[in-house]
């Protein structure tokens, strides 16, 4: 465009919100999943310890629990005659740690915690409780994972994030280890060997227990979880009067510190790994609960349409032909047609009007400064009917107040400039208007240009999503857009609500909306059909879906405070505003972590029943699809189509719902994406008259 047109819909350039979302947001999501489902043992899951094969090391086998390995050198060391180490795996447990906790303070005896460093990372505050107390802490590994069944990467990552968690919570570093998946140390054999050995090359001290029939006065290492059944026994055994001294590993052994404090660089880490940890953990738990109200959204729209659509059909409304008071109307009508370089179809679309059944006819092309030959296409066209408006490019709501003031009728039809009618479209669209209370009728918009795999998946976008939304809306009467391919109106409540507002991008449903809230309804006529040509690219499907997600939601906003208001306007607001909130807006939002979820379900969890799961969702699709096709009068063959829409298209659409919502938030000023036509909105249509009708230029 030369001149700064629709400078208020104008910025320098698009934001890229969504190649942001793509190159930065969704693989941190996705690690941030992953991340969660290693420590949760679903990725990288060692495979279950077998029994030993091989002999345990005649040095450990005879000696106490408490190991110092150097090489091939072991020491070990035993608990000394009624003294006893209490130690306990796992947690901190949120339930279970405290209350142990409470119960050694109140007998004055300290204890070992061989805590897990992902469950330390969940709760530091109990590890700072348990260090406050005076008891000793131990790694029990990140995941609680074998060790000997880990690889060497795994089980350095264990130990590693173990003590970053302990430096985040509690700002320590630990030596004492005790192997996941032992006890006493006859456990310790074969591959756990092996990785015994290994951590102790890093400096560890191992920790096992006790045989079980060792008796407390001996001296034991007592070995506990953190449950309730733990609970029980910790507090019989506190009460036996043979024991002398409950105490920690290294006190019970006389051994010097194994929590030393960590730098200030290591506690950093440590936090930072504690808030990783943290928000994957959320993330987690809010993407289940995303999944589960994303799913039980869809079905309930789909039964929703289904159900309404069904309801559509078969009650007899008030605002149709056919009651015994409804009158037949055959006013004249005003066709406005607003263009703007529209050579490509102008004369088809004029044409097809012209070809009407409906004859009283006063058709205005307002060409809105177009730089071809539009509005010279439309003059050589020899029909009194027709009149040709030229103005200065100022935008598509200015080129149809410009037509509204030279309409002669008082029933308006507004159509685009590159859409085909069918010759009983304008009477049967003008029908409903026998009802004092419309103020203004949806057609029903095709896909002309169908033959290429996105315009299919367009085509039933159209008559699944669309059009049975329609049937919907109109049932609940909230019918929030007369699309701009095909609608009627009555002048007056045009004039009424001020014309056409240029304050969105989406006109149609910013004037749909304000028709609404001065009183009017607005109804669906099914049987008035058109052709209109849709984006042959991908690149022009999303630029045209930009603008309408845009401006609708700039709509929405605008009109808000229908929400509080009564009559039709409220009930408008209340549901038309409300589903397109929910299911429009914020169910497109989701979309993105459904689909990591399933990847991550497909990769690490049950692939059957991830695959299970989307089938079945995708039958429920292609049934309501089905039903939506039929009561079109469409074929059903077009469903084939569907599934392949789902790994492409449906992406495209809610990231056109994302780009929207962070150009608005940056308050980004989208300008007019104007899509290039080529003429195939007729392509579809088979009847002779309509394709002499189109060819008599």
């Amino acid at each position: 465009m030369s001149r700064p047109v629709r400078a208020r819909h104008k910025r320098s350039r698009d934001p890229r919100g969504h190649w942001l979302l793509l190159i930065l947001v969704l693989p941190l999501m996705f690690a941030s999943l992953l991340f969660e489902g290693w420590t949760n043992n679903e990725v990288d899951d060692p495979p279950p310890r077998h029994d030993c094969t091989e002999p345990v090391p005649s040095a450990v086998s005879q000696g106490g629990p408490v190991l110092r390995i150097d090489g091939d050198k072991v020491k070990s060391a035993s608990m000394p005659a009624r003294t006893v180490a209490l130690a306990f795996d796992g947690g901190p447990d949120p339930l279970w740690t405290p209350r142990l906790l409470d119960l050694l303070r109140r007998h004055r005896a300290q204890a070992t915690f061989f805590l897990f460093g992902s469950q330390a990372a969940r709760h530091p505050e109990l590890v700072r409780r348990i260090r406050a107390e005076g008891h000793e802490i131990g790694s029990n590994t990140y995941t609680g994972a074998d060790l000997g069944a880990s690889s060497a990467v795994r089980s350095r990552m264990e130990l590693t994030l173990t003590q970053m968690a302990l430096a985040g919570s509690a700002g320590l570093r630990t030596t004492l280890l005790r192997m996941p998946q032992t006890t006493s140390v006859d456990t310790l054999c074969g591959a756990e060997w092996n990785a015994a050995r290994s951590a102790a090359a890093d400096g560890y001290l191992l920790v096992a227990a006790d045989k079980w029939y060792r008796k407390p006065s001996q001296g034991v290492i007592r070995q506990f979880s953190q449950t309730e059944l733990a609970y029980k026994e910790t507090e019989k055994l506190l009460d036996d009067r043979n024991v002398d001294k409950f105490t920690t590993v290294t006190a019970g052994l006389r051994l010097s510190a194994v929590n030393t404090p960590v730098s200030t660089f290591e506690r950093g880490q440590g936090r930072g790994l504690i808030w990783v940890s943290a928000m994957g953990h959320a993330f987690s738990n809010g993407m289940t609960w995303v999944l589960g109200a994303a799913g039980a959204l869809g079905v309930l729209r789909l039964l929703t349409l289904v159900l309404f659509a069904r309801t559509h059909v078969r009650r007899l409304t008030r605002f149709r032909p056919g009651a015994p008071w409804l009158r037949e109307i055959n006013d004249p009508v005003t066709i406005l047609i607003p263009a703007y370089n529209e050579e490509a179809g102008i004369e088809s679309t004029i044409h097809s009007l012209l070809a009407s059944t409906h004859p009283r006819l006063q058709i205005i092309v307002i060409d809105d400064g177009s730089t071809d030959q539009t509005a010279d296409l439309a003059t050589w066209i020899d029909d009194p009917r027709v009149m040709v408006i030229r103005q200065p490019n100022a935008g598509k709501a200015v080129a149809l107040n410009t037509g509204l003031a030279h309409a002669m009728y008082e029933i308006v039809v507004m159509v685009d400039a590159d859409t085909v009618f069918e010759p009983d479209a304008i009477f049967q669209l003008i029908q409903p208007l026998a009802h004092p209370a419309v103020g203004a009728v949806s057609g029903n918009t095709k896909v002309g240009n169908r033959r290429g795999l996105l315009g299919r998946w367009q085509h039933l976008e159209y008559v699944f999503g669309f059009n049975l939304d329609r049937r919907m809306f109109e049932v609940l009467e909230c019918m929030p857009t007369v699309p701009g391919a095909i609608g009627a109106f009555r002048r007056d409540a045009l004039l009424g609500v001020g014309g056409v507002s240029d304050d969105t991008l989406a006109e149609d449903t910013d004037l749909t909306m304000a028709l609404w809230r001065a009183g009017w309804r607005v109804v669906y006529e099914e049987s008035a059909v058109a052709w209109t040509e849709v984006p042959g690219s991908l690149r022009q499907l999303w630029r045209q879906r930009y603008r309408w997600c845009y401006g609708t939601i700039q709509a929405m906003w605008k009109h808000r405070g229908a929400v509080f208001e009564v009559g039709p306007a409220g009930r408008f607001g209340r549901r038309g505003l409300s589903y397109l909130a929910l299911f429009q807006v914020a169910l497109p939002l989701m979309a993105p972590i459904v689909d990591l979820f399933a990847l991550y379900g497909a990769l690490f969890l049950d692939p059957l029943q991830s695959a299970g799961v989307w089938l079945a969702f995708l039958v429920l699709q292609l049934i309501c699809a089905g039903y939506a096709l039929r009561l079109d009068g469409e074929r059903v063959r077009a469903l084939w189509s569907m599934p392949f829409q789902l790994f492409v298209y449906r992406q495209l659409m809610y990231l056109v719902v994302i780009q929207s919502l962070v150009a608005i938030l940056l308050g980004t000023r989208l300008r007019w994406h104007r899509m290039d036509r080529s003429g195939t909105a007729a392509q579809h249509i088979g009847q002779p008259a309509q394709a002499a009708a189109l060819t008599s230029r």
